[in-house]
């Protein structure tokens, strides 16, 4: 090899070691790196599917903070409390996350936030309402409220404007959501009546299950004036469907979980006067943010939005004002200022983070009419 051609592989290889030893091309070390971890697979693929509509427009709209970009990376948790630690630790470790969203599925948001507890990594939960997700963690927050009060909620929405004097519980044993949505539910009816003894049956089922003819029969017999079946969207149309096939005409009562498509379309009539509590209506003036972003989602998705799409938007938002207000993309100065937010005009309401990280905000009553799930009304904490 000629002198000439070994001076200029000699160069190449300087020039090459001189780019390694800077680190990353200009551009991607001023990127801020924000998280998230949703079901795009499994059981709750519909819900995560919903919440990230949400948190993509958010990031159309605010794609910057601190004058640097924001680099959105989607890990899908599979609908799985064990894929949803793994999603956490992949968004820390090789992604670079300084902050994370997620997850649809208090279970999954629990597993999770084990993980970025430990690294000292903060997390803003959409929509996981269970007590669990936060207590005790020092990183985890959300843009939701809790499962205390929805299950209030609807109890008092049953006694006091539905005349419901006696009720049969139907929980999901699988899911830390369903069963303490139930347990708060009833509690609250009781002390609401007055009278244990109109919990008239408290059954079971387990996540998947295709078939509730026996709990049915069970629950029946009892003659309830309501079912409250606080479980996922799927579950909750079966049970629906195969409820009024058996001829029950009382009331079905769900929570936020069944607020998506695919309870319309697999229960089909029988999820015709279905009453859920919920965080969001298109129809509700929850702060002065709630109806430009319809119009916004609108344009982009040419439908209106789902709760679960406002919560993932205003996770989002959650996230990008508490590093705006950190000043950095440390996180645990970003940790930091999300436990100070206050008053924050979110699109579901105006949000206040108490000293357990969870959102203090009012609730929406919606009704399945006409294929559509209806506002009904707003109930304040």
């Amino acid at each position: 090899m000629s002198r000439k051609k070994v001076l200029l592989v000699w160069l190449s290889l300087s020039l090459l070691l001189s780019l390694v030893a800077a680190g990353p091309v200009a551009g991607q070390e001023d990127e801020i790196v924000i998280g998230v971890y949703e079901p795009m697979t499994g059981a709750q693929a519909a819900g995560g599917e919903l919440t990230m509509q949400g948190v993509y427009l958010a990031h159309e709209v605010r794609p910057e903070v601190l004058g640097r970009p924001i680099r959105l990376v989607l890990v899908d948790n599979r609908s799985d409390k064990a894929e949803s630690a793994t999603a956490v630790q992949r968004l820390i470790e090789q992604e670079g996350a300084v902050a994370i969203i997620g997850s649809y599925g208090s279970s999954n948001s629990m597993a999770g936030g084990e993980v970025a507890e430990r690294a000292g990594v903060p997390v803003m939960g959409c929509s996981p309402t269970n007590p669990l997700v936060t207590e005790g963690k020092d990183y985890y927050f959300r843009a939701c409220f809790i499962d205390p009060f929805q299950g209030r909620v609807m109890a008092k929405y049953a006694v006091e404007e539905l005349g419901v004097e006696k009720v049969a519980i139907i929980q999901d044993v699988a899911q830390d959501y369903s069963v303490g949505l139930a347990a708060f539910f009833r509690e609250a009816f009781i002390e609401l009546t007055g009278d244990a003894k109109g919990i008239v049956a408290f059954t079971a089922y387990q996540t998947g299950d295709q078939d509730f003819t026996a709990q049915l029969a069970s629950v029946m017999a009892k003659n309830p004036d309501a079912i409250y079946a606080p479980g996922y969207f799927g579950d909750g149309a079966l049970l629906a469907r195969q409820a009024r096939e058996m001829g029950y005409q009382g009331y079905i009562l769900g929570a936020d979980a069944w607020e998506a498509p695919e309870l319309i379309e697999i229960g089909g009539s029988a999820a015709e006067g279905i009453l859920i509590t919920s965080h969001y209506h298109p129809e509700a003036e929850l702060s002065p943010a709630s109806q430009p972003f319809v119009e916004l989602f609108m344009e982009k998705y040419g439908e209106r939005p789902s709760a679960f799409a406002a919560l993932g938007y205003d996770a989002y938002m959650l996230v990008v004002d508490a590093i705006e207000r950190a000043g950095t993309d440390d996180p645990k100065a970003i940790r930091d200022a999300m436990a100070e937010t206050e008053n924050f005009e979110a699109v579901t309401g105006t949000i206040t983070l108490d000293k357990n990280g969870d959102a203090v905000k009012d609730a929406v009553i919606l009704k399945v009419e006409d294929g559509e799930f209806k506002y009904v009304g707003t109930v304040k904490p």
